[in-house]
């Protein structure tokens, strides 16, 4: 007969505060609860008998907060702040939550709320390893064929259970489709090409919780429980972050510190396509952009401005670019800047593969550099500064900054489940397993160090600006902008990137976008190759989808065109889409007095530019749901059309045009159509005007917002501004810089308050 093995105790038996934390022991281990501010706290678990000293880069601030108490009942301890108060079930050592007022924030399971299993992890041998190059749309991949592992080493799949109550949750980084809150949903957290992790969530009950794991994890809230499962990791170790869901990411940055304030160019119009291909084209774009009055301040070059057959080289083709400063000059002649692509892997024939060959600065068995070594960081930048940065180029799009994607040398689409297991044994054999969910902090990291390294010692400042596929914890400090990948064209994915979006920049994270239109318009032959439109730029209906996500676009922190099967400038469209796009382009540039002075808030005052309505109106139950409607800034309400209103996707006019879209205007203010001054009363409905040039625009009452004159790039624009009033007693509070350089971080700026 089998004979079960008990648990051990988690009976509390042992209390000690050190060091400003709590140390609760019982016979399965120790928790530790230490206090950051008054309003947030860390709580680590482990079955070990001491935490875990690994280094991890994501929360940089070390301090603790002294100013708190800890009493204790035959069962319950509880450790009391000014803002918060907590208990720990002596029996089970399940962690509660509540604020000050006595209302439950956020519980632990009580009957098991941490499970941990041990296992064994490997990673490659450093020789003997079979690998073959494929091609995929998301470049070349070097595949394992027979791996050869050794031992690397004990780790713990951990499960975190708790409850959750009457509260939608966001963020947890980028998935792929657009829902509303998180509840019922099972979410795999790792990383992929249409996928970000990012391991904080908010909530509408008043908290938030940031886990401190640099492992793939997945989230389930559904029959089979509510609970984080961590792949990888010594100990539990999350921090609650208690207050409304602005300030929770506010807590966010405290912990891991302000995001990096782009430069004002990079709130313009970036031009983008895959691909210009010659020096002559790059420049030929520019010119027409400027002579047709198309704003822009970023042109694009995206993959291959190597040689063919040196994949990730950091040079140019010299048949194509023959002078590629003279080129990045004459740009900057033009009021544009210059952004070029980047690759983590460097093929074997390459000199950059060599220099990093011979200091031995690749993760095993493939072509990607070691982001997690400190040297290889260095020496990417450096060879990045003999050429590109050398020449002038403004920003760095860091593509497949994953960098590893199985799932994308597969036809169809594997299962979500088979997806993630495919992400933890490919990146976990290369990669320390703990950290296969943290290659694109460290690239980010290295770029964003690095070039301010070089730029100190030439006794020069440029914003580092880096457009990247993917994010974890603490990357906002790198001047990094996020996008969703490699999407299809219909208007389910473009209904989804609204969403997807706001979930993004509700993990902490501020700045991110996509590629207007999606990167794949065609139907291909691979799962990911899905848009619907063949006919392309002939199709009037992908023309009215393109104007619409184009519309969209253009209240996002980036504003960026790109893709593939199609050109994507605007003089491609014709006739009624050209001028709706046109005018987007210009209202845009009009507010960019405005989207730049909020930018600077998210750095100063640690906001978020765009966000879900609840964030704003979280007692307003009704906007717990809405996917189609967001701030944008502190003032206004954006509300992108998302039906097609003129094409059916077959390319057939629609016979009676809908040229109206419902609004939901949440209760708590007045709301003003930004075009024509009409009052809407808060917690009504309307249908409001959305014809092919317009996309619907309102303004929380009491505000002023600031305009520019038109203009072709932010160069370009006056100091000359137009305050918009909207409602009585408006104001705004303004924030001036430089618009470049890193003044802003030794105070160089200025914010006051206009109108009152």
């Amino acid at each position: 007969m089998l004979t079960a093995v008990s648990p051990l105790s988690r009976r509390i038996k042992k209390i000690e505060r050190k060091d400003n934390a709590l140390y609760l022991f019982s016979a399965s281990g120790l928790t530790v609860l230490e206090p950051k501010t008054d309003s947030i706290v860390r709580v680590v678990s482990t079955v070990n008998a001491e935490l875990s000293t690994i280094e991890k880069p994501g929360v940089i601030n070390k301090d603790s907060y002294a100013d708190w108490k800890h009493e204790e009942t035959d069962s319950v301890i509880m450790l009391l702040l000014p803002g918060l108060e907590i208990y720990i079930d002596k029996n089970s050592g399940a962690v509660s939550f509540k604020d000050k007022t006595g209302k439950s924030l956020f519980k632990e399971r009580a009957d098991e709320p941490k499970e941990f299993e041990e296992f064994e992890t490997y990673r490659l041998s450093d020789a003997g390893q079979k690998t073959r190059i494929i091609e995929t749309a998301d470049g070349k991949k070097e595949v394992l064929e027979e791996p050869e592992k050794t031992a690397a080493g004990k780790s713990y799949h951990i499960r975190f259970n708790f409850e959750l109550g009457d509260e939608a949750i966001y963020g947890l980084g980028q998935q792929e489709k657009g829902f509303a809150s998180l509840r019922g949903h099972m979410l795999y957290i790792h990383q992929g090409n249409r996928k970000i992790a990012v391991p904080m969530f908010v909530s509408t009950r008043g908290y938030g919780i940031l886990t401190d794991t640099y492992s793939p994890m997945i989230f389930n809230d559904n029959e089979k429980g509510t609970y984080l499962y961590i792949e990888a990791d010594q100990q539990l170790d999350y921090y609650f972050i208690a207050g409304s869901m602005n300030e929770v990411i506010a807590g966010y940055r405290s912990l891991t510190g302000k995001a990096s304030l782009l430069p004002r160019w990079a709130f313009g119009y970036v031009q983008s396509q895959e691909r210009y291909e010659t020096q002559k084209e790059i420049e030929e774009t520019v010119k027409k952009s400027r002579d047709l009055g198309i704003g822009m301040d970023c042109i694009v070059l995206d993959w291959i401005s190597w040689s063919d057959g040196e994949w990730g080289q950091k040079s140019y083709d010299a048949s194509r670019f023959p002078d590629p400063k003279a080129m990045i000059d004459k740009l900057h002649d033009e009021h544009v800047h210059f952004m070029i692509s980047l690759w983590p892997t460097m093929a074997s024939n390459t000199p950059d593969h060599k220099e990093f060959a011979e200091r031995k600065l690749f993760l095993p068995a493939c072509s990607v550099y070691n982001a997690f070594n400190e040297e290889a960081r260095r020496l990417y930048f450096d060879q990045l500064s003999k050429t590109h940065f050398s020449y002038g180029t403004d920003a760095w799009w860091c593509d497949s900054s994953e960098p590893f994607t199985p799932e994308w040398g597969h036809k169809i689409r594997m299962e979500e489940g088979d997806m993630y297991r495919a992400f933890c044994d490919e990146a976990g054999l290369r990669m320390p397993y703990e950290f296969c969910d943290s290659f694109p902090l460290y690239h980010a990291m290295g770029i964003y160090e690095n070039q301010r390294r070089v730029m100190y010692e030439e006794g020069k400042e440029k914003r580092v600006v880096n457009l990247t596929r993917s994010a974890y914890t603490g990357q906002q400090r790198y001047g990094t902008v996020m996008w969703s990948g490699d999407t299809d064209a219909s208007w389910d994915t473009y209904r989804n990137q609204i969403a997807i979006g706001l979930h993004f920049c509700a993990s902490g994270l501020p700045f991110w976008t996509m590629d207007i239109g999606a990167f794949f318009v065609k139907q291909g032959d691979f799962w990911y190759w899905k848009g619907k439109y063949d006919e392309t730029l002939d199709d009037p209906a992908y023309c009215e989808l393109y104007t619409r996500w184009y519309q969209y676009a253009a209240f996002l922190p980036m504003f960026r065109a790109h893709g593939t099967d199609c050109r994507r400038e605007l003089w491609n469209f014709k006739g009624e889409f050209y001028d709706a796009l046109l005018k987007a382009n210009k209202l845009r540039y009009r507010l960019m007095p405005y989207i730049y002075s909020e930018a600077g808030k998210v750095w100063l005052k640690d906001r978020s530019l765009i966000r879900w309505l609840a964030f704003d109106f979280t007692d307003d139950k009704k906007t717990w749901d809405i996917t189609d409607q967001f701030m944008f800034g502190e003032s206004l309400m954006v509300c992108p059309v998302t039906e097609p209103m003129y094409y059916e996707e077959n390319g057939n006019a629609k016979e009676d045009r809908a040229e109206q879209r419902r609004i939901y205007f949440p209760a708590g203010c007045d709301w003003y159509d930004f075009y024509t001054g009409e009052k809407h009363e808060g917690g009504s409905e309307s249908a409001v005007s959305a014809k092919l040039d317009e996309i619907p625009l309102f303004v929380r009452g009491g505000s002023l917002i600031p305009l520019a004159k038109e203009a072709l790039s932010t160069e370009e624009q006056t100091a000359e501004i137009e305050w918009k009033r909207f409602g009585k007693d408006a104001s705004y509070e303004f924030y001036e810089d430089a618009g470049d350089g890193y003044g802003y971080e030794r105070g160089e700026y200025t914010l006051k308050v206009i109108g009152g």
